[in-house]
């Protein structure tokens, strides 16, 4: 079972046939690192899943680089905005580790309806997901303070800090990288 289908699985709880109908309209695509698969301006006409592999979202705000989420196995890969509404992208998404996705464009996305009558209750529970990490996101912002958020990442994905520039991170964090620094060595000091 891919980690798309273990995905529908779990969120959505669909039976076996509306599953393997499902994801037949994903088709597999693999970027090579620094392969976009979306820059701002332009239209998106697919959603991707990473099956395996990093990608970062970001945008340049005053000549920097500011990363929003850093999907990795298991996550999509998307603008939401551009790919619901037709709106000129936000978001570059750019392959940070060589990775294979499964991909629907925004046709066949439509079509899924048609075949899987259940797939418009599927839909808002999907995108009814996809803002609940948004909130969740706001929430930490606004609530944690910079250590608190660093170690809540390092608790999750551990394995980010080895994989993807600590400067990537400390954006996402909303943190300088000179501060994830200190609290990456602070956090080795305490466990020493």
């Amino acid at each position: 079972m891919t980690e798309l289908e273990k995905y529908i699985q779990t969120y959505f709880g669909v039976g076996k046939d509306d599953l393997i109908k499902i994801s037949a309209f994903f088709k597999p695509l693999t970027l090579n690192k620094g392969d976009f698969f979306l820059k701002t301006g332009r239209y998106s006409d697919r959603l991707g899943f990473v099956q395996s592999g990093i990608i970062r979202e970001f945008v340049h705000i005053d000549n920097k680089e500011v990363t929003k989420w850093i999907s990795t196995k298991g996550y999509f890969a998307v603008d939401l905005s551009s790919f619901y509404f037709h709106q000129p992208a936000r978001w570059n998404i750019q392959a940070l580790t060589d990775c294979e996705l499964y991909v629907i464009d925004s046709n066949d996305y439509q079509k899924i309806g048609q075949v899987i009558p259940l797939w418009r209750e599927l839909e808002k529970l999907f995108i009814a997901k996809c803002f609940t990490v948004l909130e969740d996101r706001i929430v930490q912002h606004l609530s944690m303070s910079a250590e608190e958020r660093y170690s809540q990442l390092f608790n999750f994905n551990k394995e980010l800090f080895n994989q993807v520039p600590l400067k990537y991170l400390a954006s996402m964090l909303g943190i300088t990288p000179e501060t994830l620094s200190r609290l990456r060595k602070n956090t080795t000091n305490k466990t020493s």
